[in-house]
């Protein structure tokens, strides 16, 4: 059962706190200007990371997660993320701020996850029955798999950490069954980009992830906002999401609210073009990076979002000619047969998730 808890302004910090850590879901009210009623989003957090065996640590490489693997904790702020959505414009997929269009890119991705933005695409064809289900647990975990109650289709995910805790990846033979590489960035990057659509309706209850990626990007552009000084911090280094996991948040703050959060953005003096530059790329991302300011579609099975990069070229250190008003034709597409023809044809011309 879900527990929902009211931040109001009279609330000391503990207080906010006893109440975060006594919940497993984030609330985050949304206040709105003018008549228009507030409304909450409940944002799902990400369980704990959890060890691995050192076994592992080559095949994470091999799949493109051993640089997300190294990322701890790291605690956003709902008024923060509040703000956020009430900035972005579904139909460009930017923020509009007072230095004009910004958006989180490819190229922030690769650099605050280290995820690979190239690869196989994160699609293809998919069976909802459950004799499919039955028949793809038996090839891959070798046993019948526990089923939702609510619909046959789906597997109870936690019959699947039983067989993790039950069968730990310690042997070569119980690693491999799980090696694929696949553009995970790219899908990482959809993902968030339709989280934020969603949330940007009015009748939105909740959020999901990649909300860290959002957080991130943030701080790492606007510092004026950001928890902590950076130059405090650890030198970046990819991930450089790893240097924001348990830092410490001053008490004021915790305490900034909806209101200062916009005014700090609206007012803000500095902007970060370009914070990666000077940094080491590790050798598995250096081919990823020519394909992070593409325009194409970001593709993640029925999600497919665009990546406007010619709307935010300042970004990649160039000047920003004059954009469209908004993009022609449908943005958020749902019909599975026309999506998979389409980015087939669109991903080859422009070499974005193609082996």
């Amino acid at each position: 059962m879900q527990q929902a808890f009211n931040y109001n302004e009279k609330e000391s910090v503990s207080e906010r706190q006893g109440k975060e850590a006594c919940s497993s879901e984030g609330l985050l009210l949304l206040h709105c200007e003018g008549e228009r009623p507030n409304r909450i989003l409940l944002v799902r957090k990400l369980d704990p990371p959890q060890s691995w065996n050192p076994r592992v640590k080559n095949y994470l490489c091999a799949t493109g997660f051993y640089h997300v693997s190294r990322i701890g904790m790291i605690r956003g702020s709902y008024p923060l993320l509040a703000v956020l959505v009430e900035r972005w414009r579904p139909k460009t997929h930017t923020f509009v701020l007072s230095v004009g269009e910004v958006t989180v890119t490819l190229e922030d991705v690769a650099h605050i996850f280290g995820l690979p933005i190239d690869g196989e695409p994160v699609s293809g064809w998919t069976d909802s029955s459950s004799d499919f289900v039955q028949s793809q647990s038996m090839a891959i975990f070798e046993r019948e798999p526990v089923l939702s109650r609510n619909s046959k289709s789906y597997i109870k995910f936690g019959w699947v950490r039983c067989i993790r805790d039950e069968e730990p990846l310690d042997t070569e033979e119980s690693i491999r069954r799980y090696i694929h590489t696949y553009s995970w960035g790219t899908a990482c990057l959809a993902h968030l980009y339709r989280a934020l659509y969603c949330a940007s309706r009015y009748d939105t209850k909740e959020m999901d992830d990649p909300l860290n990626l959002l957080f991130v990007w943030t701080w790492e552009r606007m510092p004026c906002i950001s928890p902590v000084s950076r130059h405090i911090l650890s030198p970046a280094e990819i991930p450089v999401a790893m240097r924001w996991s348990h830092s410490d948040r001053s008490t004021t703050w915790l305490e900034k609210t909806v209101v200062t959060f916009r005014h700090d953005i609206d007012y803000m003096q500095e902007f970060e073009w370009r914070p990666y530059e000077g940094m080491i790329i590790p050798g598995d991302l250096h081919g990823h990076l020519d394909v992070y300011d593409i325009v194409a579609p970001l593709l993640s099975f029925e999600c497919i979002e665009w990546h406007p990069a010619d709307r935010v070229m300042r970004q990649f250190g160039f000047a920003q000619h004059p954009s469209p008003c908004e993009y022609q034709g449908t943005f958020h597409w749902t019909s599975i047969a026309w999506r998979f023809a389409e980015c087939s044809f669109m991903t080859g011309q422009f070499c974005l998730g193609s082996g």
